[in-house]
C-alpha cells in the first residue's frame, strides 16, 4: 500500500502542479480509508486560518484519490474526472489540514459493476476536515470515471 500512496502523492505533483504548491500529501492509506494532509502555511489566509479555497481543493483531491486508489486496488484502468462538488464550512482551522474520505465498498458495489460493464458510473464520495478533533468542513463530491480505451 506504501508504494501505491507514493504513486498517488507522484500523481498528484506531476499532473495537478498546485497540489505541489498547496504541500497536499497522503498521510495514510487503508482499504477503505484515506487520509490526506497539507501544512498550513502554504494554505493560509488574511485571518491567519486555512483558505476556503484550499479546503475544498484537498478535499476534492481527497475524494479523488480514494477514486485513483479503488481503481488501481480493483486493476481498473480509468481515467477520473470530478463532476460536481460541494462543500460546507464549519470552522476555520488553524493548524494542519487533514481532510479524511471513506469508500464504503458495499455501497460501490453497484457503481464499480456498472463501470466494468457500461464502461462508466459515478462515485459519490464524502470528505470531511477536521480541526481540533471536530468536523471543520464537510465535502461531498461525485466522480465520474472512464474507462481508458486500449489501443491496439
Amino acid at each position: 500500500m506504501k508504494s501505491l500512496c507514493a504513486e498517488l502523492e507522484r500523481t498528484w505533483h506531476d499532473e495537478i502542479p498546485i497540489s505541489k504548491a498547496m504541500g497536499i500529501r497522503v498521510g495514510e492509506f487503508a482499504n477503505d480509508r484515506l487520509v490526506v494532509r497539507a501544512r498550513l502555511e502554504p494554505n493560509i489566509n488574511v485571518h491567519g486560518t486555512a483558505f476556503a479555497g484550499s479546503l475544498y481543493a484537498i478535499a476534492a483531491l481527497c475524494g479523488w484519490g480514494m477514486t485513483w486508489l479503488q481503481l488501481k486496488v480493483h486493476a481498473i484502468d480509468g481515467s477520473i474526472v470530478i463532476a460536481d462538488g460541494r462543500i460546507h464550512y464549519d470552522r476555520p482551522v488553524k493548524s494542519e489540514i487533514v481532510a479524511t474520505c471513506r469508500f464504503a465498498a458495499d455501497e460501490h458495489a453497484t457503481a464499480l459493476a456498472r463501470l466494468k460493464t457500461d464502461g462508466k458510473t459515478r462515485f459519490p464520495l464524502e470528505c470531511s476536515i477536521e480541526a481540533n478533533g471536530e468536523i471543520a468542513a464537510r465535502f461531498g463530491g461525485d466522480y465520474a470515471v472512464r474507462l481508458e480505451k486500449r489501443r491496439s
